[in-house]
């Protein structure tokens, strides 16, 4: 396993071109497994159910 050390510039410039290489369609599956995956992460936002138009994504299998 080999480890590098690279500042933040250059870290987001190989993020942003590794994302540009995708196609628009694997852009938006990215986007969505990205949502997907946040769901769990821990906050401290009251959630209040609203009728407001929600995205709620189950089980993703692409």
């Amino acid at each position: 396993m080999k480890v590098t050390y690279r500042d933040k510039a250059s870290s987001n410039e190989e993020q942003e071109r590794a994302f540009l290489c995708l196609t628009p369609v694997e852009r938006i599956y990215a986007f969505f497994d990205l949502m997907y995956q946040l769901k769990d992460f821990p906050t401290q936002a009251n959630i209040q159910k609203s009728d407001n138009f929600i995205i709620e994504i189950k089980n993703v299998k692409y």
